[in-house]
């Protein structure tokens, strides 16, 4: 199905399954849920990794200056392997951050991590696979899945912001268990990614009198 049209398709789908889903979509407005294309798979992990705890400014910093480094907009495995330590310090990069970006390098040389059948597998063959890599962890795997292949039924529920939204929307006393989101995101399948979408988007908006209780 054409992108925009499984977009529609979604919305539809989860304003029907969900009354209080159907509240935030109507205030969020149109589904803007997408995959980043640019890049490489491989540029989109290293961005992961750089980017781990770190404000998305100074992320962007450290990953332009990286790039400046290796001289190459896009670079490969090799490129990465091929900078030194201390450079890539200098740059902004804990030592630890060095070890999973080669770690990372290293395994999509060896043929260990096949960026270029990702898209042909499942979301939990996907995610077996990326987790392999150190610092890799469920998380960042599912950021991958959602954003950068475009996959449309991923529940997140490790992240922070889906909690506090699960935990708003549904006017819940505690932060909700994963059982617990799971079972409340049932009906949202098979577009729970663009439900999770609309999660993030609605911790955005104005409290309104039915949101205060």
């Amino acid at each position: 199905m054409p992108h925009a049209l499984w977009q529609r398709a979604a919305v539809r789908h989860l304003k029907k399954a969900d009354p209080v889903l159907e509240r935030i979509i109507e205030r969020v407005g149109p589904n803007r849920f997408g995959a980043r294309a640019a890049g490489s798979h491989l540029d989109a992990l290293v961005r992961s990794i750089v980017g781990q705890q770190l404000s998305t400014s100074a992320a962007t910093t450290i990953h332009g200056r990286l790039l400046v480094l290796v001289g190459e907009a896009n670079p490969l495995p090799e490129d990465w392997l091929a900078l030194n330590d201390p450079d890539m310090r200098a740059a902004g990069l804990s030592r630890q951050k060095i070890a999973y970006v080669r770690d990372l390098a290293r395994r999509v040389k060896d043929g260990e991590l096949p960026m270029d059948r990702l898209h042909l597998m499942s979301d939990d063959e996907v995610i077996e696979a990326l987790t392999a890599v150190k610092g890799i962890g469920v998380w960042t795997a599912q950021m991958f899945l959602m954003f950068r292949l475009g996959r449309p039924d991923i529940l997140p529920v490790l992240d922070l912001g889906i909690r506090n939204a699960f935990r708003s929307a549904y006017k819940l006393r505690k932060d909700p268990t994963a059982k617990r989101m799971q079972a409340l995101a049932k009906s949202w399948a098979p577009y729970r990614s663009v439900a999770s979408w609309y999660l993030w988007q609605s911790l955005e908006l104005p409290l309104v009198d039915n949101d205060r209780g």
